[in-house]
């Protein structure tokens, strides 16, 4: 990636640099970019074998980095960016599982159907039966629930987008599965395979 810092902060210690990102500078933004994002696209390769998919969630960490500056609380910066990285490779892939188990399981549950229209009221049962439970939600959670399970975002990505914690996300996903799961336990092992963390 092309460097994106001025020099002048090439010998800066991390601890100057996370104080200085705190207080919304740039370069040191920029620095810390130049810095680790080498090592954080290689981790991600290394466990995603996608150069795309790795590129993406580096710098949607970085996005994060940049748009919690004021908020988070940086001690060590390389541990942080790890961390960071390694939850947003495991929510990936998890969204990643969910999405294929569901699919895969769908289509098993097609082929076992006799008629076309069968296999559509099932699916609409479904869809009418998930409606009905998240309308007993506060929105915020149906929000949370539609972005998880419906868009396959990961926790990091519907934080942002909601503008909320990681924390806050987890809360109101956890909340949301929980209600819509013994709401879907008579449609069968369909609905409740969609919903399996």
């Amino acid at each position: 990636m092309p460097s994106l810092a001025s020099t002048a902060y090439r010998h800066h210690a991390d601890s100057q640099l996370t104080s200085a990102l705190a207080d919304g500078d740039r370069n040191a933004f920029a620095e810390i970019y130049d810095r680790y994002w080498s090592l954080l696209h290689r981790i991600a390769y290394q466990k995603l074998r996608s150069r795309e998919t790795a590129e993406e969630l580096v710098q949607d960490l970085f996005v994060s980095v940049w748009s919690r500056r004021a908020e988070a609380t940086i001690r060590e910066l390389r541990p942080y960016l790890l961390t960071a990285l390694r939850f947003s490779i495991i929510n990936y892939i998890e969204s990643l599982r969910v999405h294929e188990r569901f699919v895969a399981y769908y289509e098993s549950f097609l082929m076992q159907t006799d008629t076309e229209s069968t296999d559509e009221l099932a699916l609409q049962d479904l869809t009418n039966a998930i409606e009905q439970s998240l309308q007993t939600l506060p929105e915020k959670s149906q929000q949370v629930f539609r972005l998880s399970r419906f868009e396959y975002l990961t926790i990091p990505e519907i934080a942002q987008r909601l503008d909320l914690s990681e924390k806050a996300i987890e809360y109101h996903l956890t909340r949301a599965l929980k209600v819509v799961r013994e709401n879907l336990r008579n449609l069968g092992p369909l609905a409740l395979f969609f919903f399996i963390d």
